[in-house]
This record gives C-alpha cells, structure tokens and sequence, in this order.
C-alpha cells in the first residue's frame, strides 16, 4: 500500500506567523493572551498555554496586566476601538489577505456600496469582515443563496463582493458567474488566499487518485471542513485532528492512501498521522508471512531488521533473526570520523540495515547502516525531484562549475549559476552551511539541485505579501539594491521599488551616489502603486528636512544674518541661506551708493550680512537686502 501526502499540507502562511508571533511573545516572559483560540487545533493551543499563554473568549476575560494577541482571523472594527479604548498593549497577528479584506469592507461602506461576503455568517473570520462596513452588508454561503440575494428588488446593482479567505473554491467560481449576469457593475474581489486555492486543488487532484483520503485538522476548522467535503466528492474521507483517532480499519482494502491538512494542523502532527498509518501497514503482515520472510535467504543488498546483541569500539553485533550472526563495522555506522560507537546505539536498539557481504561457511553476515541511508536518501531524492519539492541538504565544498552537497550520502551538485541569488556571489561562504535545495535532475549517481529556486520562490511568496500590504504612504525600511542616473532601486520586501532622483534630496543631486549607496538600509514610503504592471514609485524626502520648511521655521521676515555669495548676476548676488535655498540681494539693495556692477562690489564666496526682506512661498524666491542694514546703521548714528 502506498500514502501520498499533498505537498501543500499544513500551517499557510497566516497561521504560521500568527503562531510564532505568540511563542516569541511568550519566550521573552511577556504576558499574552489571545482573543479566542489562536488557531483551530486544540494540540496547538495546549502547547501554548503550556508556555503561560491565555486563551480570553472576549476582551473582559483578558486578565488584568496581560497583552492581547488578535488572532490570524482578524477582528472587527469595534474591537479595536474598545482594546484602543481600554489602553490593552495589542499585537495584531490579522493575516494580510484578511486585512486587505477589512479594507474594502471599509471602502464598501464610505462608497454607500452594498458589501456581499461569500463565507460561513458564524465564522471569526467573516464577523470581522462585517465590523469593518457601517454600510449595508450580506453574507451568503453558495450560489444559490447570493441568486436570491441579487434577486431581491432592493438590491443593488453595483455591490462589492469579497471572499471569505478559506471559502471553497468551486463554490466561489459558480458564485462569481452568477453576479456577473446580474450585476453588470459589480466589483468582484478574489480574496481567497492563494494558499487555501492550491491546497483545495491539490486535495482534490489526490482524492482522485487514492481509495481513502485522511484530513488532518481541528473538527471545528472551517477550513478543514471545506477539504474533506472537496476530497469526499471523489473518495472515501475521513477527519482526525490527532493520529489517536486514526483507527487501522479504515485501510481495509486499500490500495493508496492520501493526507491532506488545513491551514492550522502542525506539521508534527501530519508526521504522527503518517507514522501511525505506516505503522499499521506494517502490522496487517501475518504470521505466516513474517515467518516466510525470516527463513529467505539472507542476500547481498537485502535490507534486514536487526537488535543489537553486542558493542565494541570498533563494531557491533545484531541479530537479524536468521542462521548468521551480523556485524556492523563503525566506518558503516556513519560518516563521522570521531563517532564513538558508544554513543550511536545501546544494547536493544532496533536497526535498519542493508547486507553488503555474507560467510556461509562461516554464519557471518556484514552489515551496514550508512549505505542503507544512502540509499533511502537517494529515494528521497528521486521523489523530491519527480515532485519538485525540497531538501536540507550540507554544503561540502566549492569546485570550478559550482558546490559540492550532501543529502545523507547522496552527493548533490549545485551549479554556480543555481547557488545563489545574484551571479558573481562568493561560493565559499556557503561552505558547512545548511541550505534548502531544489532537485531539478536526477539521472543515476548524477544530481542537480538548485538553491536559486528555493529564493526565487521565497520571493514570489515575499512580493505576493507585499502587494496584499501595499499602500500608499505606508512606510518601509528597504534596503538599497541598485543605483541607476535616474534613481535607486531598494528591496521593501521581495518588490524593488524606485526612489526617482529627484525624491533622493531636497537640493540638486547629479547622481543617486551622492545621497545613499548599495547595500544601505533606508526609510522610504510608498508614492505611488502600479499593480498591474508590478511597478512601486517610493520616497525617500521627508517633510521636515525640506529646506523651505526650516527656512519658514528658522528664519522670519526681518531677520538678519550672514551667508557667502554663491552666484553673480547683472542684476544682483545670490546669497545661500540653506543647502537647497538661495536668496537674491537685488543691485538696488547691495549699498546705499549707486551701484552700476554687481562685480565691482561683491565676489562669490565673499561672507555678508543681511537682512530677509520677503519671501514668495509659491515662486520660491527669497529677498534679501544688504542696504536695509546700512541705512539701519546710518540712522542709529544720527540719532546719537
């Protein structure tokens, strides 16, 4: 029998970050609770409030001096007002594709737009999404209930229209096609997480192909609910939220065996689900088939199960319940040239070994452990490159072409131009690191792996956050990726938006590398968003380093002070008051006397003192009088 696990099984991105949210929280000693269960899976929760974390069921019971933790599901607007209200420190763990969902729901209301939410009316999620309109708001759950909705003569003919982020994904295209015939001027939102449409997907392409399907999540999950209904439409499915409830029976005839899990099961517990299925494959063996099996001959490369009888420095001996006794030398123990046999097993231990060489004569039997991971690892590795999924593997060195790898005795090979990021990195960094590789070939002893695909993806998965958070005017700190003559390029986040030259500095800049450089952390903020063709427009000027702001707070009309020349004309000197701001001294105002040069007076970088007479605020043009300071003089020295 066979058990196929979806590559897609367990935590999305949402949960995971609202989970570790709370451990970190936890770990430094901070009192938390969270509003409501953190997520839907008991096991999980236990855990956490094993670590001191309180689950409130509404915000009177969080206890007095602790910090509240608004789950991935998000909350409604009048929740925050309250917790805002009661002065609550709040850490908001609201996945962002919720959040963006709360946003329109907030637009849909100041637009006096009828709001319909596809969803379960009594799910955390969609009560949230309600108490973020002050509009006129409906849920329904199906097609046929939105139909009688649209239907009604006091229906609006131009509603907003989102998703419940977990809502099921037929369900949501048969509700999208009716709403398209009906209202022609509808704004349809497609706010299902794209984690919850690839993991229903995925769910019932295996359905398809297995005779049982296992869903693994909490029994009051919506989301696991919505899996096993897709999965039951195709095969027999059963739920079990621990491996506990898993009862052998079910695999009774069957031939191959699916695991799918929600959003909020723990990979731990998929692991548990899938040993325990395992196990029980094991134990459907007769006795008359385990007593066949132990009188076969033993043969090299037959992979036996053996106990450990005996240990010394060097080898140890098992019994593998046949004629002969097995020996296992260090050197096939492991790698490990300080291993102490000692300290890799103990008398009882259970081993899976491979045979490499047998003695009849003699009733001895070489065994080796290394070469039988080797060659589970060389399975694993042809599976993970037939489903292009990922692998751990060791960095063991650099050649000419790229580096050098391991995954439990299977050498890998990482091309340069696959290892990392950006070419021309410097290899030998990676050297004795870990790193999570992509298997791209596998023909026989020669395997390809690919840590470029892991980051490629990884910043997909960063830039699709990125534009379910973007906003303009939300600030960022990137960092500075590239320099170009028009402007810099900084990473916010798996997106590199451009910071135009001109929005580098208030005063005239000829290059981006006058103000910033790469590699440089930076503060900017969104100007502007083009979604459609993946452009960000970021700014990097901020308000009160405007030069003409401090010279509004700094200096007022009649102030008197002293500054170089920068500049000569016919008719008059430019004075710097500030970096960015120069004011004119007109020819009328250098002196009391007739002046017919500029030149014959005043040179640039002479040092002068004057007095601000005006400034035209929309022409940005300061005047500025070194007369007015004279006559000032002369008539002080008369009235003496």
């Amino acid at each position: 029998m066979e058990i196929r696990v979806a590559k897609s099984a367990g935590f999305c991105f949402g949960v995971s970050r609202a989970v570790k949210m709370t451990r970190d929280l936890a770990a430094e000693g901070r009192r938390v609770a969270t509003l409501g269960p953190l997520i839907h899976n008991p096991q999980c929760v236990a855990e956490l409030e094993a670590m001191g974390v309180v689950t409130a069921g509404s915000i009177d019971e969080i206890p007095a001096g602790y910090e509240v933790v608004i789950r991935s599901h998000g909350v409604s607007a009048a929740v925050y007002e309250e917790l805002q209200k009661r002065g609550l420190t709040v850490h908001d763990a609201t996945c962002p594709f919720v959040a963006k969902i709360h946003r329109i729901a907030q637009r849909a209301g100041e637009e006096g737009r009828l709001l319909l939410v596809a969803g379960d009316a009594s799910h955390p999620e969609v009560q949230g999404i309600v108490g973020h309109t002050v509009g006129k708001v409906r849920v329904f759950a199906d097609a046929q209930e939105l139909s009688s909705i649209l239907s009604e003569q006091n229906a609006q003919k131009n509603p907003i229209i989102v998703a419940q982020t977990t809502f099921q994904v037929t369900k949501w295209l048969e509700s999208s096609e009716i709403a398209k015939k009906v209202c022609t001027n509808s704004e349809f939102n497609d706010t299902i997480c794209s984690a919850t449409w690839t993991r229903q997907e995925e769910t019932e392409k295996l359905a398809k192909e297995c005779d049982l399907m296992v869903v693994i999540g909490g029994h009051q999950s919506s989301n696991t609910q919505k899996l096993y209904r897709v999965a039951a439409k195709h095969t027999r499915a059963v739920t079990v939220e621990t491996a506990d409830e898993f009862l052998p029976e079910w695999l009774e005839g069957v031939r191959v065996a699916g695991i799918t899990a929600g959003a909020s099961t723990p990979a731990s517990v998929i692991e548990e689900v899938y040993n325990k299925m395992s196990e029980a494959i094991r134990e459907e063996m007769s006795f008359e088939e385990m007593l066949e099996q132990s009188l076969q001959p033993v043969s090299r490369n037959k992979v036996v199960r053996g106990v450990v009888t005996g240990i010394t420095p060097s080898e140890i001996t098992v019994d593998i319940g046949a004629k002969a006794t097995g020996f296992v030398h260090i050197s096939e123990m492991s790698d490990d040239p300080n291993a102490k046999m000692e300290e890799l097993v103990k008398k009882g231990d259970e081993l899976d070994l491979v045979v490499i060489k047998t003695n009849d004569q003699e009733g001895i039997v070489q065994l080796s452990k290394k070469r039988l991971e080797a060659r589970a690892g060389q399975e694993e590795v042809s599976k993970a490159c037939e489903e292009g999924s990922a692998l751990e593997v060791t960095i063991t060195g650099v050649n000419k072409g790229g580096l050098e790898a391991k995954y439990k005795g299977v050498n890998i090979f990482i091309p340069a131009s696959q290892a990392t990021a950006r070419r021309g990195d410097d290899l030998n960094v990676l050297v004795k690191t870990k790193q999570i590789v992509k298997i791209t070939e596998c023909s026989g002893r020669r395997v390809i792996g690919s840590i470029r695909a892991i980051l490629n993806e990884k910043s997909a998965a960063a830039r699709e956050l990125f534009w379910a958070e973007a906003e303009v005017g939300k600030t960022y700190t990137g960092t500075v990726k590239s320099l170009t003559n028009y402007g810099a390029f900084v990473d916010v986040g798996g997106i590199d938006g451009l910071v135009h030259i001109s929005e580098l500095s208030w005063n005239r800049i000829k290059h981006p590398s006058e103000v910033v450089s790469v590699g440089d952390e930076i503060e900017v903020y969104i100007r502007s968003l083009d979604a459609e063709n993946g452009k960000v427009s970021l700014g990097f000027k901020k308000t009160e380093d405007n030069p003409w702001e401090k010279l509004k707070n700094e200096y007022p009309i009649g102030s008197v002070f002293t500054a170089p020349v920068v500049s000569l004309t016919k008719f008059g000197a430019f004075v710097r008051i500030l970096p960015g701001v120069d004011g004119l001294v007109h020819i009328s105002e250098i002196s009391t006397d007739r002046v017919e040069k500029v030149q014959d007076v005043l040179n640039v970088g002479d040092e002068v003192t004057v007095k601000l007479l005006d400034v035209d605020w929309d022409k940005k043009r300061v005047s500025l009088s070194m007369k007015a300071l004279l006559v000032e003089a002369s008539e002080s020295n008369d009235a003496e």
